[in-house]
């Protein structure tokens, strides 16, 4: 096992980082962590694999995880690739997820703010964890967000 491990970030790979982190804090309250990137030369080219890569971004801190908590880090390429559209039952990371007040607010603030839902607002009551309420969404750019809300009464 390896020693001393903290979570430090989770990337997106962005087709307009500074849409996409305005959406991450207009919705969630997500705060920038400055400086904004802009990456390019020899490091990033050996770091990435890809010649003359050029990678401009932000970090934004997560809500509710102070001040060292972890990031969501928007980064935008010089040179992206397409993927498929991504679904909720898809291959590798599918989604991230938010604890929210309220499920059905919240999914109206994605929808304000460009983003889209997916399926409708479930609630199930887990024997043993307690009772669940949420629903999936996607960004503006298709990322996958799950809204969630536990043990409240419905």
């Amino acid at each position: 096992m390896i020693k001393n491990v903290r979570y430090v970030h989770t990337n997106i790979v962005s087709e307009n980082w500074e849409k996409l982190a305005q959406f991450y804090e207009n919705v969630f309250g997500c705060t920038r962590v400055l400086p904004e990137r802009d990456l390019s030369g020899r490091w990033i080219e050996d770091a990435t694999g890809i010649i003359n890569v050029h990678i401009k971004g932000i970090h934004l801190r997560l809500p509710g995880c102070g001040e060292t908590g972890p990031t969501l880090e928007i980064f935008q390429y010089n040179r992206s690739i397409s993927q498929d559209s991504k679904e909720v039952n898809g291959t590798g990371i599918a989604h991230i997820a938010f604890h929210v007040d309220d499920v059905e607010n919240s999914i109206d603030e994605i929808l304000i703010n460009g983003g889209s839902q997916l399926g409708r607002v479930s609630v199930k009551d887990m024997p043993g964890v307690g009772k669940l309420k949420f629903v999936y969404a996607k960004d503006p750019e298709g990322n996958i967000i799950e809204l969630q809300n536990w043990n409240k009464n419905y």
